[in-house]
Protein backbone atom coordinates (compact mmCIF):
# COMPACT_ATOMS: atom_id res chain seq x y z
CA UNK A 1 0.00 0.00 0.00
CA UNK A 2 1.74 2.90 -1.29
CA UNK A 3 0.04 5.82 0.09
CA UNK A 4 0.70 5.77 3.89
CA UNK A 5 4.49 4.66 2.97
CA UNK A 6 4.63 8.01 1.27
CA UNK A 7 2.77 9.99 3.90
CA UNK A 8 5.00 8.56 6.20
CA UNK A 9 8.85 9.46 4.44
CA UNK A 10 7.21 13.14 3.74
CA UNK A 11 6.30 14.26 6.89
CA UNK A 12 8.91 12.75 9.34
CA UNK A 13 10.39 16.07 9.87
CA UNK A 14 7.07 18.12 10.31
CA UNK A 15 6.24 15.21 12.94
CA UNK A 16 9.58 15.80 14.91
CA UNK A 17 9.08 19.33 14.90
CA UNK A 18 5.11 18.72 16.16
CA UNK A 19 6.13 16.47 18.73
CA UNK A 20 8.20 18.86 20.81
CA UNK A 21 5.64 21.53 20.50
CA UNK A 22 3.03 19.13 21.81
CA UNK A 23 5.32 17.93 24.33
CA UNK A 24 6.12 21.09 25.54
CA UNK A 25 2.25 22.48 25.74
CA UNK A 26 -0.46 19.57 25.37
CA UNK A 27 -2.95 22.15 25.87
CA UNK A 28 -2.02 23.85 22.90
CA UNK A 29 -2.60 20.75 20.80
CA UNK A 30 -6.27 20.89 21.03
CA UNK A 31 -6.95 24.90 20.36
CA UNK A 32 -5.99 26.87 17.43
CA UNK A 33 -2.36 26.25 17.59
CA UNK A 34 -3.09 23.43 15.30
CA UNK A 35 -3.67 25.72 12.23
CA UNK A 36 -7.14 24.73 10.26
CA UNK A 37 -6.09 22.54 7.08
CA UNK A 38 -7.00 24.43 3.37
CA UNK A 39 -8.94 22.48 1.29
CA UNK A 40 -7.17 21.83 -1.58
CA UNK A 41 -8.99 22.53 -4.68
CA UNK A 42 -6.68 20.04 -7.36
CA UNK A 43 -7.93 18.80 -10.63
CA UNK A 44 -8.72 14.21 -10.77
CA UNK A 45 -6.19 12.69 -12.09
CA UNK A 46 -6.07 10.04 -14.78
CA UNK A 47 -3.56 7.35 -14.22
CA UNK A 48 -2.16 4.77 -16.34
CA UNK A 49 -2.51 1.76 -13.37
CA UNK A 50 -5.50 0.17 -11.65
CA UNK A 51 -3.85 -0.87 -8.66
CA UNK A 52 -5.52 0.24 -5.09
CA UNK A 53 -4.12 3.15 -4.84
CA UNK A 54 -4.93 3.79 -8.41
CA UNK A 55 -6.70 7.87 -8.27
CA UNK A 56 -10.36 8.71 -9.66
CA UNK A 57 -10.75 8.19 -13.69
CA UNK A 58 -13.10 11.10 -15.26
CA UNK A 59 -15.51 11.63 -12.22
CA UNK A 60 -17.08 14.10 -11.76
CA UNK A 61 -15.12 15.74 -8.48
CA UNK A 62 -12.93 18.86 -8.68
CA UNK A 63 -12.30 19.29 -5.15
CA UNK A 64 -9.56 16.38 -4.56
CA UNK A 65 -6.97 13.94 -6.84
CA UNK A 66 -7.52 11.34 -3.55
CA UNK A 67 -7.30 8.30 -4.80
CA UNK A 68 -10.96 6.13 -4.56
CA UNK A 69 -10.72 3.38 -1.74
CA UNK A 70 -12.73 1.35 0.26
CA UNK A 71 -12.53 1.56 3.53
CA UNK A 72 -12.40 -1.58 5.84
CA UNK A 73 -16.17 -0.81 8.36
CA UNK A 74 -15.36 -1.89 12.20
CA UNK A 75 -11.96 -3.19 10.73
CA UNK A 76 -12.27 -6.30 8.25
CA UNK A 77 -16.08 -6.69 10.07
CA UNK A 78 -17.00 -9.55 7.45
CA UNK A 79 -13.89 -11.85 8.10
CA UNK A 80 -13.29 -11.15 11.50
CA UNK A 81 -14.52 -9.59 15.00
CA UNK A 82 -15.40 -6.20 14.79
CA UNK A 83 -13.67 -3.04 16.20
CA UNK A 84 -10.85 -5.41 17.39
CA UNK A 85 -6.86 -5.35 16.82
CA UNK A 86 -8.08 -8.54 15.11
CA UNK A 87 -10.34 -6.90 12.68
CA UNK A 88 -7.40 -4.16 11.96
CA UNK A 89 -4.60 -6.78 11.15
CA UNK A 90 -7.07 -8.27 9.05
CA UNK A 91 -7.70 -5.02 7.46
CA UNK A 92 -4.36 -4.74 6.80
CA UNK A 93 -3.67 -8.78 5.78
CA UNK A 94 -6.66 -8.14 2.49
CA UNK A 95 -4.87 -4.86 1.30
CA UNK A 96 -7.08 -2.27 2.87
CA UNK A 97 -5.53 1.54 3.72
CA UNK A 98 -8.06 3.16 6.09
CA UNK A 99 -10.01 1.28 8.40
CA UNK A 100 -13.15 2.82 10.22
CA UNK A 101 -13.72 2.43 13.83
CA UNK A 102 -16.32 3.95 16.48
CA UNK A 103 -14.79 5.26 20.35
CA UNK A 104 -17.19 5.90 23.23
CA UNK A 105 -16.10 6.77 26.50
CA UNK A 106 -16.23 4.29 29.82
CA UNK A 107 -17.56 4.76 33.31
CA UNK A 108 -13.69 5.59 33.78
CA UNK A 109 -13.54 8.55 30.98
CA UNK A 110 -11.09 5.79 28.76
CA UNK A 111 -11.48 5.95 25.34
CA UNK A 112 -13.11 2.66 24.06
CA UNK A 113 -13.49 1.12 21.01
CA UNK A 114 -16.80 -0.38 20.72
CA UNK A 115 -20.34 0.51 17.96
CA UNK A 116 -23.00 -0.57 20.09
CA UNK A 117 -23.71 1.58 23.41
CA UNK A 118 -24.09 -1.80 25.07
CA UNK A 119 -21.37 -4.51 25.34
CA UNK A 120 -23.44 -7.78 25.48
CA UNK A 121 -23.72 -8.35 21.75
CA UNK A 122 -20.10 -8.13 20.57
CA UNK A 123 -18.70 -9.51 23.76
CA UNK A 124 -19.38 -12.02 27.04
CA UNK A 125 -20.56 -9.43 29.62
CA UNK A 126 -23.21 -11.07 30.56
CA UNK A 127 -21.55 -14.34 31.84
CA UNK A 128 -18.61 -12.20 33.23
CA UNK A 129 -21.06 -9.22 35.22
CA UNK A 130 -24.46 -11.27 35.58
CA UNK A 131 -26.64 -8.90 36.84
CA UNK A 132 -25.55 -5.69 35.78
CA UNK A 133 -27.90 -5.28 32.66
CA UNK A 134 -28.68 -3.14 30.47
CA UNK A 135 -24.87 -3.65 30.26
CA UNK A 136 -23.86 -0.01 29.27
CA UNK A 137 -20.53 0.91 27.70
CA UNK A 138 -20.78 3.86 30.43
CA UNK A 139 -21.23 1.86 33.24
CA UNK A 140 -18.03 -0.17 33.03
CA UNK A 141 -14.55 0.87 33.50
CA UNK A 142 -11.90 0.38 31.18
CA UNK A 143 -10.21 -2.69 33.39
CA UNK A 144 -13.76 -4.11 33.39
CA UNK A 145 -14.16 -4.01 29.54
CA UNK A 146 -10.70 -5.60 29.30
CA UNK A 147 -11.93 -8.83 30.88
CA UNK A 148 -14.29 -9.66 28.41
CA UNK A 149 -14.21 -11.64 25.38
CA UNK A 150 -15.23 -9.63 22.44
CA UNK A 151 -13.47 -12.31 19.44
CA UNK A 152 -15.53 -15.82 20.58
CA UNK A 153 -19.08 -14.54 19.59
CA UNK A 154 -17.78 -14.08 15.61
CA UNK A 155 -15.68 -17.43 16.12
CA UNK A 156 -13.88 -19.81 17.93
CA UNK A 157 -10.51 -19.02 16.56
CA UNK A 158 -11.12 -15.66 17.86
CA UNK A 159 -11.55 -16.55 21.57
CA UNK A 160 -10.30 -14.43 23.79
CA UNK A 161 -9.48 -11.33 21.60
CA UNK A 162 -9.65 -8.31 23.91
CA UNK A 163 -11.72 -5.04 23.35
CA UNK A 164 -9.39 -2.20 22.84
CA UNK A 165 -8.84 1.17 23.75
CA UNK A 166 -7.97 4.30 20.95
CA UNK A 167 -4.64 4.22 22.18
CA UNK A 168 -4.46 0.58 21.18
CA UNK A 169 -6.06 1.21 17.65
CA UNK A 170 -3.73 4.51 16.87
CA UNK A 171 -0.99 2.39 17.02
CA UNK A 172 -1.73 -0.39 15.35
CA UNK A 173 -2.57 1.27 12.65
CA UNK A 174 0.36 3.39 12.44
CA UNK A 175 2.31 0.19 12.76
CA UNK A 176 0.29 -1.03 9.89
CA UNK A 177 1.12 2.87 7.85
CA UNK A 178 -3.05 2.51 7.97
CA UNK A 179 -5.49 5.72 7.90
CA UNK A 180 -7.96 6.12 10.05
CA UNK A 181 -11.97 7.21 9.86
CA UNK A 182 -12.48 7.74 13.53
CA UNK A 183 -16.51 7.75 14.70
CA UNK A 184 -17.45 9.26 17.44
CA UNK A 185 -20.35 7.16 18.82
CA UNK A 186 -23.63 9.00 20.85
CA UNK A 187 -21.58 11.92 21.89
CA UNK A 188 -24.82 12.65 23.53
CA UNK A 189 -23.58 10.23 25.90
CA UNK A 190 -20.19 11.13 27.27
CA UNK A 191 -20.60 14.67 27.43
CA UNK A 192 -16.69 16.12 27.47
CA UNK A 193 -15.58 13.49 24.89
CA UNK A 194 -14.65 15.70 22.03
CA UNK A 195 -11.92 17.14 23.80
CA UNK A 196 -10.69 13.58 25.43
CA UNK A 197 -10.18 12.42 21.66
CA UNK A 198 -8.32 15.50 20.54
CA UNK A 199 -6.42 15.14 23.52
CA UNK A 200 -5.46 11.71 22.97
CA UNK A 201 -4.44 12.55 19.33
CA UNK A 202 -2.37 15.32 20.65
CA UNK A 203 -0.18 12.43 22.19
CA UNK A 204 0.41 11.44 18.57
CA UNK A 205 1.67 14.09 16.65
CA UNK A 206 1.61 11.50 13.29
CA UNK A 207 -2.32 12.01 13.47
CA UNK A 208 -2.25 15.88 13.18
CA UNK A 209 -0.27 16.37 10.44
CA UNK A 210 -1.64 18.09 7.13
CA UNK A 211 -2.55 15.43 4.26
CA UNK A 212 -1.03 15.52 1.10
CA UNK A 213 -3.62 16.10 -1.46
CA UNK A 214 -2.63 12.34 -4.15
CA UNK A 215 -3.28 10.49 -0.71
CA UNK A 216 -5.83 9.02 1.10
CA UNK A 217 -6.21 11.00 4.32
CA UNK A 218 -4.91 10.17 7.16
CA UNK A 219 -7.19 10.71 9.81
CA UNK A 220 -11.08 11.81 9.48
CA UNK A 221 -13.11 12.47 12.78
CA UNK A 222 -17.15 12.20 12.02
CA UNK A 223 -20.39 11.27 13.69
CA UNK A 224 -24.41 11.47 13.14
CA UNK A 225 -24.22 14.10 15.49
CA UNK A 226 -23.37 17.14 13.58
CA UNK A 227 -22.92 19.72 16.56
CA UNK A 228 -20.36 16.85 17.98
CA UNK A 229 -18.29 17.16 14.95
CA UNK A 230 -18.43 20.63 14.44
CA UNK A 231 -17.29 20.85 18.34
CA UNK A 232 -14.65 18.46 17.31
CA UNK A 233 -13.77 20.11 14.07
CA UNK A 234 -12.75 23.57 16.72
CA UNK A 235 -10.66 21.23 18.70
CA UNK A 236 -8.80 19.77 16.21
CA UNK A 237 -8.76 22.22 13.16
CA UNK A 238 -6.06 20.44 11.31
CA UNK A 239 -7.69 17.43 11.23
CA UNK A 240 -10.51 16.55 8.46
CA UNK A 241 -14.48 16.19 9.73
CA UNK A 242 -17.57 14.09 8.13
CA UNK A 243 -21.33 14.48 8.73
CA UNK A 244 -22.32 10.85 9.13
CA UNK A 245 -25.88 10.76 7.22
CA UNK A 246 -27.69 12.46 4.74
CA UNK A 247 -27.23 16.16 4.73
CA UNK A 248 -30.22 18.05 2.34
CA UNK A 249 -28.83 19.61 -0.46
CA UNK A 250 -30.56 22.72 0.32
CA UNK A 251 -28.27 22.85 3.60
CA UNK A 252 -24.63 21.59 2.18
CA UNK A 253 -23.49 24.61 2.60
CA UNK A 254 -23.99 25.07 5.97
CA UNK A 255 -21.44 23.13 6.82
CA UNK A 256 -18.48 24.27 4.68
CA UNK A 257 -16.35 23.48 7.90
CA UNK A 258 -16.55 19.74 7.22
CA UNK A 259 -14.51 18.21 4.72
CA UNK A 260 -17.11 14.91 4.25
CA UNK A 261 -20.44 14.07 3.84
CA UNK A 262 -20.80 10.34 4.56
CA UNK A 263 -24.81 8.64 4.01
CA UNK A 264 -26.03 5.58 3.11
CA UNK A 265 -25.65 4.35 0.02
CA UNK A 266 -29.46 4.01 -0.28
CA UNK A 267 -29.50 7.82 -0.37
CA UNK A 268 -26.72 8.67 -2.76
CA UNK A 269 -27.90 9.31 -6.26
CA UNK A 270 -25.25 11.17 -8.95
CA UNK A 271 -27.27 14.53 -8.41
CA UNK A 272 -26.44 14.16 -4.75
CA UNK A 273 -22.89 13.21 -5.34
CA UNK A 274 -22.46 16.61 -7.87
CA UNK A 275 -23.98 18.59 -5.03
CA UNK A 276 -21.67 17.70 -2.28
CA UNK A 277 -18.62 17.87 -5.08
CA UNK A 278 -19.77 21.27 -5.92
CA UNK A 279 -20.18 22.60 -2.42
CA UNK A 280 -15.58 21.57 -2.64
CA UNK A 281 -16.60 18.54 0.00
CA UNK A 282 -15.84 14.78 -0.43
CA UNK A 283 -18.49 11.45 0.01
CA UNK A 284 -17.99 8.15 0.96
CA UNK A 285 -21.28 6.31 1.85
CA UNK A 286 -21.79 3.22 4.32
CA UNK A 287 -21.88 -0.13 4.38
CA UNK A 288 -22.21 -1.48 0.98
CA UNK A 289 -21.30 -4.88 0.73
CA UNK A 290 -22.43 -6.41 -2.44
CA UNK A 291 -20.07 -5.83 -5.45
CA UNK A 292 -23.25 -4.55 -8.04
CA UNK A 293 -24.34 -1.89 -5.28
CA UNK A 294 -20.54 -1.07 -4.89
CA UNK A 295 -20.18 -0.24 -8.84
CA UNK A 296 -23.33 1.45 -9.29
CA UNK A 297 -22.12 3.68 -6.15
CA UNK A 298 -19.12 4.17 -7.76
CA UNK A 299 -20.50 5.30 -11.19
CA UNK A 300 -22.72 8.00 -9.58
CA UNK A 301 -19.18 9.68 -8.35
CA UNK A 302 -18.16 9.15 -4.76
CA UNK A 303 -14.74 9.41 -3.42
CA UNK A 304 -14.61 5.94 -1.82
CA UNK A 305 -17.23 3.95 0.11
CA UNK A 306 -17.22 2.00 3.27
CA UNK A 307 -17.72 -1.78 3.37
CA UNK A 308 -17.05 -5.13 6.00
CA UNK A 309 -15.41 -6.51 2.49
CA UNK A 310 -12.34 -4.43 2.00
CA UNK A 311 -10.90 -7.01 -0.14
CA UNK A 312 -14.23 -7.11 -2.15
CA UNK A 313 -14.42 -3.61 -2.64
CA UNK A 314 -10.88 -3.24 -3.39
CA UNK A 315 -11.23 -5.47 -6.50
CA UNK A 316 -14.54 -3.83 -7.45
CA UNK A 317 -12.28 -0.48 -7.62
CA UNK A 318 -10.02 -2.02 -9.52
CA UNK A 319 -11.61 -3.34 -12.28
CA UNK A 320 -13.99 -0.20 -12.45
CA UNK A 321 -11.02 2.05 -12.80
CA UNK A 322 -9.37 -0.19 -15.19
CA UNK A 323 -12.79 -0.23 -17.39
CA UNK A 324 -13.24 3.82 -16.96
CA UNK A 325 -8.99 4.42 -18.20
CA UNK A 326 -9.76 1.73 -21.10
CA UNK A 327 -12.92 3.60 -21.92
CA UNK A 328 -10.63 7.02 -22.30
CA UNK A 329 -8.03 5.25 -24.01
CA UNK A 330 -10.47 4.07 -26.65
CA UNK A 331 -12.21 7.97 -26.49
CA UNK A 332 -8.64 9.40 -27.02
CA UNK A 333 -8.45 6.54 -30.11
CA UNK A 334 -11.34 7.24 -32.13
CA UNK A 335 -10.78 11.11 -31.74
CA UNK A 336 -7.01 10.71 -33.37
CA UNK A 337 -8.76 8.82 -36.15
CA UNK A 338 -11.12 11.10 -36.60
CA UNK A 339 -9.20 13.89 -36.74
CA UNK A 340 -6.78 11.86 -39.51
CA UNK A 341 -10.06 10.89 -41.47
CA UNK A 342 -10.74 14.59 -41.68
CA UNK A 343 -7.18 15.53 -42.95
CA UNK A 344 -6.89 12.83 -45.70
CA UNK A 345 -10.57 14.24 -46.89
CA UNK A 346 -8.92 17.88 -47.06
Amino acid sequence: MGGPVHQRIGFIVGVTTLSLSVLASPALATTSALAPQERETTTPTTTGSAGPGAQRVGLDSETSSRPIIAVAHRGASGTAPENTLAAIDEADRLGAETVEVDVQLTADDELVIMHDTTLERTTDVAEVFPGRAPYDVGDFTMEEIRRLDAGSSFGAEYTGEPVPDLREVLDRLQEHEMNLLLEIKAPELYPGIEKRIADELARSPYWLMPDSPDEPHRLVVQSFDWESTELSQELLPSVPHGLLGLVPVDRIEEHSWARMINPSYKDVDADYVSAVHEAGLEIMPYTINDPEQMRRTLEAGVDGFITDFPAVGRDVIDQFLAERERSTEDDQGQDENDDDQGQDED
